[in-house]
């Protein structure tokens, strides 16, 4: 176990802010708490730097949400997509502009908690979560929540932010509710210059052959970063279009540096985002767009929400307050995210139905090309460009009333 910046004779200490895990939402938290001028301690259980199962697109909304200074470790800049549909009908959209960048987590992660660090935030390493209690012989009062670790060790503080993924302990605290769970399979790999080359600038993005799948290459130097998603209960068929894509590629005689698995989990309409003075964020939160399932910048404009909000609940004297300041980090959270996260839902649905006319749309239609950039590039986001569009909230409608005849037609 690692510990900086601490010493046996303050164990006892009660921290404003306790953030459970050192990824990007756990940071985001972290550093935000810290700038406030809180004492905040960060906790991850591995050893920094680890690997994340991850794409690694940085768009517009997460490099909108990093700390000033902040110097993203890039490994290519994305200025070409091209689209296929089940390795069809192939079609690349160029953009003068950068569409999005590339990083590889460790890097990008390590930043973020150095960030944190700098901004007064304390880490300790290497310690694992065992739950967190807000009652009991363990808690001095009802301003404090006990942190306990495994081993048994127990930390003080007024407010906890949990930050330690879909499966972590924070959230089963919270009671988070997940309603969609899918697979990720990844492989990292290794290829010549003269391939590295042919994909440098730019990103592919297939619509894969289960409903709702789709696949990517993200290119990173000398390294591939190729993957595919699905619906989880489709484990076979998931693994099997990872390998055909690979093949179709021509990338099947590399061998991968890494090869990994990972779910992403994204949360029920009515699931809570805090118990008592404890938030989640993040993953831990099911925070994701449910479509693309893209989760980096839900986990740092969520984590920067969480450690703001963190810092009123641990000024809160009382349960009432700590309440009342918890909700306003749901409102807050639901009034930006969850308006992205439900449009999101929708499009997902139809997308599902309709793969083939999405695609269509994105390789032959100049305005979707155009709110494709302008959602990776940062200048809208996909609730802003629906309430502000027409054309867009039109289109949304109808992609709903197709939706649901079909419904309406399958259950018939």
């Amino acid at each position: 176990m690692s510990s900086e910046n601490s010493s046996a004779d303050d164990v006892r200490q009660v921290w404003d802010v306790v953030v459970v895990g050192a990824g990007p939402a756990g940071a985001s938290a972290a550093y935000a708490a810290a700038v406030a001028g809180r004492r905040v301690l960060l906790l991850e259980k591995a050893e920094l730097p680890r690997y994340k199962t991850c794409g690694g697109g940085i768009i517009g909304p997460s490099r909108d949400a990093l700390p000033p200074g902040f110097e993203l470790p890039l490994k290519d800049r994305v200025h070409a997509v091209t689209f296929s549909s089940n390795g069809r009908f192939t079609r690349t959209r160029r953009s003068r502009q950068m569409l999005f960048g590339l990083i590889n987590r460790p890097e990008f992660d390590q930043q973020l908690v150095e960030h944190a660090q700098k901004a007064g935030a304390e880490l300790r390493t290497g310690v694992a979560v065992q739950r967190v209690e807000q009652h009991g012989s363990a808690v001095p009062d009802r301003r404090t929540v006990a942190v306990v670790l495994q081993g048994g060790e127990t930390l003080l503080a007024r407010a906890v932010v949990g930050a330690d993924g879909s499966a972590g302990r924070i959230g089963a605290h919270v009671g988070v509710k997940l309603d969609q769970v899918d697979l990720g399979l990844e492989a990292e790999i290794p290829v010549p210059e003269t391939v590295a080359e042919d994909w440098k600038g730019r990103v592919l993005i297939d619509w894969g052959p289960m409903p709702g799948s789709y696949g990517w290459v993200f290119p990173k130097g000398d390294t591939l970063t190729v993957g595919v998603i699905s619906r989880r209960g489709e484990g076979a068929a998931t693994k099997r279009y990872l390998e055909d894509f690979i093949a179709r590629l021509g990338l099947a005689g590399f061998e991968p540096a890494i090869s990994s698995g990972h779910l992403t989990r994204c949360r029920a309409d009515d699931s809570p985002l805090s118990r008592g003075r404890v938030l989640v964020c993040g993953d831990a939160a099911g925070m994701l767009e449910p479509w693309t399932r893209e989760g980096i910048s839900f986990a740092l404009r969520s984590g920067r929400l969480a450690g703001e909000w963190a810092v009123r609940v641990a000024e809160a004297h009382d349960a009432v307050d700590a309440r009342r300041q918890a909700l306003n980090y749901a409102f807050a959270v639901k009034a930006g995210l969850g308006v992205e996260m439900s449009i999101g839902k929708r499009m997902l649905a139809a997308f599902e139905q309709r793969p083939g006319v999405f695609h269509a749309v994105l390789t032959g239609f100049r305005p979707a090309w155009k709110a494709f950039k302008d959602i990776t590039q940062g200048s809208t986001t996909l609730g802003e460009l629906v309430r502000t569009h027409p054309m867009a909230h039109r289109a949304l409608v109808a992609l709903d009333r197709r939706q649901a005849s079909g419904e309406v037609s399958s259950g018939q």
